[in-house]
């Protein structure tokens, strides 16, 4: 079954960095659109950054300027580079992957993604 799996997550102090980084495992297509969100809690899921299979970055507002995302084709993962983080950073955060298609949908779309990882917890600290 094609699951995305992410890792990276943990905790950190307002200012520093992580990196989290997702593995596409199963039959997801390595150039298709894949995206993070972001759970707080008592909030809805956000979208955070999606990369298309032809390297278009889209990000959020609130991290734009901090966050990077790329992708590995050699070991099929997509990473988000995290800098500067803040106490609002904070929350559950989770690998979205397209079944195929290398476009992504916008950040608001989603359930215009296919396959969603179980998540990795973050919390900055101030």
């Amino acid at each position: 079954q094609a699951q995305p799996v992410e890792s990276g997550g943990g905790s950190v102090q307002s200012g520093g960095s992580l990196r989290l980084s997702c593995a596409a495992s199963g039959y997801i297509d390595s150039s298709a659109c894949m995206g993070w969100f972001r759970q707080a809690p008592g909030k809805e899921r956000e979208g955070v950054a999606t990369l298309s299979g032809n390297g278009f970055t889209d990000y959020a507002d609130s991290v734009k300027g901090r966050f990077t995302v790329s992708r590995d084709y050699t070991k099929n993962t997509v990473n988000l580079q995290m800098n500067s983080l803040k106490p609002e950073d904070t929350a559950m955060y989770y690998c979205a992957a397209r079944a195929a298609g290398a476009w992504c949908p916008p950040l608001t779309d989603l359930e215009g993604f296919d396959y969603w990882g179980q998540g990795t917890q973050v919390t900055v600290s101030s």
